[in-house]
């Protein structure tokens, strides 16, 4: 059997916490790449060793993925009894115990699997608020089938475009983001791809382009950017900076200007196809299937393969399409953070403006979705003078491109190592600082239980956070990891005192670096010996020099 991932075990951990204290339908957001259809699996075998005759349901909106989820059900626990229902796939098994459904094939069809004991939604943020859609029709035949119904949902974006977060708001389906994995954090640890991206020489104009439902009429996009200038300009730097690379997709504002894309880089001796929703699915499937195996260098996408595409090879991402929806742009570069033997990073090639619209992948918010980035003229990022790579609107250049200067200066504003020039990223360029001392004690929890206070040291300096050991829910969960990021053994102590005895289990870090965590907060990330980083220790105190 495949093993979870530390972060794929608390995701179901958390899940698990939500539903004994009484919660209703829980969100767990973990990003591209992140393995979501093995928790998924996970997640219902687990639920069937403890109710063995329980009905679920696995939704979601393409046949794609309808085949990936039980693909991988199967993988996991070959004896599983699972079924699909999908017209797409030509296979209606109602009868399975577990059921992965195409919810255009069943929305109104809930009575075929009798009383539902839990649904599993994923690509979670397709889920619309409206109670009469196909979701909503479904779940509510679900509920009055069962009224103990459990629901779990998945995504890599937590929000919608036209309504904001999907656990709040009115007509809501979910109660709470209940895990969330970030992609910073899985790129450090070397689950995912790192990423880097380009500013472009030539930027898409969509100044002029009309919006209608949050985001550009298409027929207007379409005619703004499909120009043979354009087009022939674009794709000469896309071929400039893709030689070398394996597998491109790039993603367009219509059919019309997708052919014309196709047809550049053709011209330029490479092979490429467009798919779109309209072709064919064995066409498609003919084409996706060459792309995999590398007989195809490039895929060009209209409004498909931003969700539901699973090719771990692909490291060059051209964005052009312009769009005000932050969701698309994180689904369209999630596509690139899977890793694959050979591949080193992912190179993200930003015609449309996107990052400097809705800022770095992994720090894309509720809060600036229903903002809206455009709406103040936000900028959040701006190309490196010397490489053109995307970075902090506060640095000078990317840490590629910087000069370490001649005399030793400790606190320098930029890191001198270019392994943590992920530009796209939210990484800031803070100095690593080595730590040379560290200190565990005990540290009042005021009105709540004491916590574990970790005292670290540099020269010249210092802090100290805390480690909530005692605490429950979210505070205990991130006590858990940070015990186990830290090399401490299992199980993981329940008490400030248990630690403390235990305290010679744990792994001094050798270096660590603040970041801003917001206006009045700071994170800290800590990096051992052998590479490993964990990050979002709270700093919380100052100590002397």
């Amino acid at each position: 059997m495949l093993r979870l991932r530390e972060y794929q075990r608390a995701a179901l951990d958390a899940l698990d916490r939500h539903w004994d204290q009484g919660g209703g339908p829980g969100l767990v957001v973990l990003p591209t790449g992140a393995g979501k259809a093995l928790v998924i699996a996970a997640l219902i075998r687990e639920w069937l060793e403890r109710v063995p005759g329980a009905r679920i349901c696995v939704l979601t909106h393409v046949r794609e993925l309808v085949v990936q989820n039980h693909g991988e059900l199967l993988a996991y626990w070959p004896e599983a009894p699972a079924g699909i229902f999908s017209a797409g796939v030509g296979r209606r098994e109602a009868d399975a115990q577990v059921v992965f459904c195409s919810i255009q094939s069943v929305r109104d069809r809930a009575d075929l699997f009798g009383a539902i004991d839990f649904i599993v939604i994923d690509e979670a943020h397709l889920v619309p608020r409206a109670s009469e859609t196909g979701y909503g029709r479904f779940l509510a035949a679900a509920r009055a089938g069962n009224p103990d119904l459990k629901v779990a949902g998945f995504t890599a974006t937590p929000y919608r475009l036209d309504s904001g977060r999907l656990d709040e708001g009115d007509g809501r389906v979910f109660e709470r983001i209940v895990h969330e994995s970030l992609v910073g954090d899985l790129i450090h640890q070397g689950y995912l791809a790192p990423l880097v991206c380009k500013a472009t020489a030539l930027s898409l104009d969509v100044s002029g382009v009309p919006k209608r439902g949050g985001d550009y009429i298409p027929s207007a996009l379409e005619a703004a950017v499909n120009r043979e200038w354009i087009t022939r300009a674009a794709v000469e730097e896309m071929v400039g900076y893709g030689r070398e690379r394996r597998a491109w997709l790039a993603f367009c504002a219509g059919l019309s200007h997708a052919v014309s894309v196709r047809d550049a880089i053709r011209a330029e001796g490479l092979t490429c196809e467009a798919v779109t929703g309209e072709m064919g699915k064995r066409e498609r499937d003919r084409i996706v299937r060459d792309f995999r195996a590398g007989r195809i260098r490039c895929l060009v996408s209209v409004g498909v393969l931003s969700t539901g595409f699973n090719v771990p090879e692909v490291d060059l991402i051209a964005l052009l399409r312009p769009t005000q929806s932050a969701g698309l742009y994180v689904q369209q570069v999630g596509r690139a953070l899977r890793r694959a033997p050979g591949k080193a990073d992912a190179i993200v090639l930003d015609y449309a403006g996107l990052v400097r619209m809705h800022g770095p992948v992994d720090a894309v918010t509720a809060r600036s979705v229903a903002l809206g980035p455009a709406a103040h003229g936000v900028v959040r990022a701006k190309p490196c003078p010397g490489c053109g790579a995307l970075i902090a609107l506060n640095a000078s250049t990317c840490e590629s491109c910087w000069i370490e200067p001649e005399a030793e200066d400790e606190e320098a504003p930029h890191a001198a190592s270019a392994e943590d020039a992920l530009p796209i990223l939210s990484d800031t360029i803070a100095p690593w600082r080595e730590v040379t001392g560290w200190r565990l004690d005990r540290g009042p929890g005021g009105s709540g239980p004491d916590r574990l206070q970790v005292a670290l040291r540099w020269r010249g300096g210092g802090c100290r956070v805390e480690v909530c050991l005692e605490h429950s829910g979210h505070a205990r969960e991130k006590a858990v990891l940070w015990w186990r990021a830290f090399g401490g053994a299992e199980p993981v102590p329940m008490s400030v005192d248990a630690a403390l005895e235990r305290a010679d289990e744990l792994e001094r870090p050798d270096s660590l670096k603040i970041d801003a965590a917001g206006r009045l907060s700071e994170s800290i990330t800590v990096r051992f010996a052998d590479g490993r980083r964990f990050r979002d220790l709270r700093r919380w105190g100052s100590l002397a020099a």
